[in-house]
């Protein structure tokens, strides 16, 4: 599996080529929330006062999304913003401040992020969660930040996301233990429903 990262991570990511030459930095990242998949970038300007670019980045073009900056083959990749966002909302307008509640009706929490996969995969594979008190593994009596995978079934209804009970069993503390679930990979710290 490819690494994983927040989506508020990626903004203001460099843009590169693989010649090495920067183009642009990412201003927010487009999603469309049926197929849970990034379909591109709205774009900003490199200097300090630059605003918002009148092109966006589909993902069809990116060579691969990576730790330190989003790869290109060349200038020609960026399109024009319209055709990046159309018919698609950015993910923290559609999703970022959303309930999170399980197919049962048990609120899980809010949406504080969204977790990406890196590399050229794009896909969608959890949440960064403000946990609700209910929720929360262990004894707790404050709001801890969680992270839950998605699962195979995750609804949009509104503006709430609604998971699987099965996505909801295992939860993460960080990064690392995400990945180790999604990925199936044992021995991270892992919580579940009390």
């Amino acid at each position: 599996m490819n690494e994983l990262m927040t989506a508020r991570s990626l903004t203001t990511r460099p843009v590169v080529t693989l010649g090495g030459d920067a183009v642009a930095h990412v201003k927010d990242t487009v999603c469309d929330a049926a197929a849970s998949r990034i379909t591109g970038f709205t774009l900003t300007g490199r200097g300090l006062l630059s605003g918002p670019l009148k092109e966006g980045l589909p993902w069809s073009a990116v060579y691969a999304l990576g730790h330190d900056a989003v790869m290109v083959r060349d200038r020609r990749a960026l399109v024009g913003a319209a055709a990046v966002l159309a018919h698609r909302q950015t993910l923290r307008a559609r999703v970022v401040g959303a309930p999170v509640t399980t197919e049962t009706g048990a609120e899980v929490g809010t949406v504080l992020d969204v977790v990406v996969e890196g590399g050229t995969g794009g896909r969608v594979v959890g949440f960064r969660v403000a946990a609700s008190r209910g929720f929360a593994p262990g004894p707790t009596r404050h709001r801890r930040r969680l992270y839950v995978p998605r699962g195979e079934t995750l609804a949009v209804t509104g503006r709430s996301l609604v998971l699987p009970e099965d996505a909801v069993r295992h939860v993460a503390d960080d990064l690392p233990g995400l990945t180790a679930v999604v990925g199936g990979a044992p021995g991270r710290r892992t919580g579940s429903l009390p």
